[in-house]
C-alpha cells in the first residue's frame, strides 16, 4: 500500500468516524414516537388489567419522564416476582423463541438489525436475562454494567424507538409462555426491570456521543501461529481509546452484523496498531473468518472497547493467569508494565495449554521479559510433569501449588471454566475474591 492510498484512507476514516458520531447525536436527541397502544392481555382488553400498561410519556426518547418512572424503582421486591415466576416462563430458550417470532412479524423491518443465524443471539439475550434477574436487588452495579453495555449496542444501529418493540414483545411472549396464570404482578415485574435496563443503555449510549459507534480497520498483519490460531494485526484510521487487558468486539465483512469478542493482545500504540489472538472455535463463524479468510488489506469493523480486567488504581503484586488465547490480555498488560510499572512492583505471570507445542506466543514473551527480573514467566502444560521447563498438569493446580498469592491481586482471562476453576482455588487458599479480576459473564456476550 502506497503512501498516497494510506492517507486517504485515513482520511476517509477521520470523515466516517465524524459523521457517525454527529448522527447518532441527532438520531438520540430527536423526539421519539409515543408508544403504540399496548397489545391485547389474557383478557382481550388491550392490555389486560396490567397496571404499566401505558408507559410513561414520551415513550423511550422522554428521558426526565423515565427516570421518574423508575427513582423509587424497588428492584429487590421485583426480583422476588420474577424468581417467583420463573418457572412459568422459562426455559429462557422458549420465552426468546416466542419474542422474536413476534416481534419479526409486526416489525418485519427490524430483523435487518441482526445476523443472518439467530443461535448466538438468542443466547446473548438468555444470559442477560439470567445477569439482569440475578443482580436486579443490585441497581448500582447493574447500572455500570448496562451503560456500557449500551455504549456498545451503538455499532448495531440501536436507537431508543426499538426498545419499544422489545418491551411489546417480551410482553406478548410472557403472556404467551405462562398463559392462564399470567398476572398483571408478574408482567409489571418484568417490564419495570427491562425498563431500568433500557435507561441505563441509553444513558450510556448517550455518554458516548463524541465518539464512533465503531472504528474502521485495515488488516497489516495476519500469522497463522497453528492451524486453528491466528494473530491479526489491524490499523484503524482513528485512535481506538483502550487500555491493556480490555476486549472489543469484531465484525468481518463476509458475516455483517456478526460481532465477536476479542481481547487487544498488545498495549496501546501511537500507530494505531493493534493485535487480536483468535482460535477458530467452529465452522461458519466470525472466528472461522479471521482464521482461514483473512488477509492483509482486508477491513473490519471494531466495537467499543470494553472490560475492566486491570485495574488501575491498585499496585499491588501482580499474578497474572490466562489459558489458551487468554494470554492476549496478559501480554498487553505486560507491555504496558514493561514502560509504566510501580516502582518494586513485581509480576507472575502463568500461561496455560495442553500441551507446551501449543504455546503459540510463549517466544513473543521471552522477548519480552528477557533481562526484566521483576516478571516471572511461568508456562504449564496439561500433558507435561514438572520439570525445569516449568510445572506440569491442570492450571489451576499449578497455580495454587506455586506459592500464597493472599496479598497479590489476581487477573484471570480464558475458558470460563478455567476462570472458574482458578477464582475458587485462590479464593480457598486466602486470596479475598474482591481481588481476583476477570470480565463478568455478561461481558463476555
Amino acid at each position: 500500500m502506497d503512501l498516497d492510498t494510506t492517507s486517504s484512507t485515513a482520511e476517509y476514516d477521520r470523515l466516517i468516524a465524524r459523521h457517525h458520531a454527529m448522527r447518532l447525536r441527532r438520531q438520540i436527541l430527536a423526539p421519539a414516537p409515543s408508544f403504540a397502544a399496548a397489545p391485547a392481555g389474557p383478557g382481550g382488553a388491550p392490555g389486560g388489567d396490567r397496571p404499566d400498561a401505558r408507559p410513561a410519556a414520551g415513550g423511550y426518547g422522554a428521558h426526565e419522564a423515565y427516570g421518574a418512572y423508575d427513582r423509587d424503582h424497588d428492584g429487590a421486591a421485583d426480583q422476588r416476582v420474577i424468581l417467583g415466576g420463573l418457572g412459568l416462563v422459562t426455559p429462557f430458550a422458549d420465552l426468546i423463541d416466542h419474542l422474536y417470532t413476534f416481534m419479526f412479524r409486526r416489525r418485519p423491518f427490524l430483523r435487518a438489525l441482526f445476523p443472518e443465524s439467530m443461535e448466538f443471539q438468542q443466547v446473548h439475550l438468555e444470559r442477560m436475562f439470567e445477569y439482569l434477574i440475578e443482580h436486579l436487588h443490585q441497581p448500582d452495579r447493574l447500572s455500570s454494567t448496562l451503560a456500557q453495555l449500551g455504549r456498545d449496542h451503538r455499532k448495531l444501529g440501536v436507537r431508543p424507538v426499538h426498545y419499544e418493540a422489545f418491551e411489546e414483545a417480551l410482553c406478548e411472549a410472557i403472556r404467551h409462555r405462562s398463559g392462564a396464570q399470567w398476572t398483571a404482578e408478574l408482567e409489571a415485574a418484568w417490564v419495570r426491570m427491562l425498563r431500568f435496563a433500557v435507561r441505563s443503555m441509553v444513558a450510556g449510549a448517550e455518554s458516548a456521543l463524541t465518539e464512533p459507534p465503531y472504528w474502521h480497520a485495515t488488516v497489516v498483519g495476519h500469522e497463522r501461529r497453528r492451524a486453528d490460531l491466528a494473530v491479526v494485526r489491524v490499523r484503524t484510521g482513528e485512535p481506538y481509546p483502550y487500555r491493556a487487558g480490555q476486549y472489543g468486539t469484531v465484525e468481518h465483512p463476509l458475516l455483517p452484523h456478526t460481532w465477536r469478542q476479542y481481547s487487544m493482545g498488545c498495549a496501546p500504540r501511537s500507530d494505531n496498531e493493534l493485535e487480536f489472538h483468535v482460535r477458530r472455535t467452529g465452522p461458519g463463524g466470525v472466528s472461522e473468518a479471521l482464521v482461514e479468510h483473512t488477509a492483509v488489506g482486508d477491513r473490519l469493523r471494531l466495537g467499543p472497547p470494553r472490560g475492566t480486567l486491570m485495574p488501575e488504581d491498585d499496585t499491588r503484586d501482580l499474578l497474572l493467569v490466562a489459558g489458551g488465547t487468554g494470554l492476549a490480555p496478559m501480554k498487553a498488560i505486560v507491555e504496558e508494565l514493561v514502560e509504566h510499572r510501580p516502582r518494586g512492583r513485581r509480576v507472575h505471570l502463568f500461561v496455560g495449554a495442553r500441551a507446551r507445542a501449543d504455546l503459540y506466543d510463549w517466544q513473543a514473551l521471552t522477548e519480552l521479559g528477557g533481562r526484566k527480573p521483576w516478571l516471572e514467566l511461568i508456562p504449564v502444560a496439561d500433558d507435561a510433569a514438572d520439570g525445569p521447563a516449568g510445572p506440569g498438569g491442570r492450571l489451576a493446580e499449578a497455580v495454587s501449588r506455586a506459592g500464597d498469592w493472599s496479598q497479590h491481586l489476581a487477573c484471570v482471562s480464558g475458558p470460563a471454566g478455567l476462570v472458574d476453576e482458578v477464582r475458587t482455588r485462590l479464593v480457598a487458599s486466602g486470596l479475598p475474591s474482591t481481588r481476583i479480576h476477570h470480565d463478568p459473564v455478561l461481558a463476555r456476550l
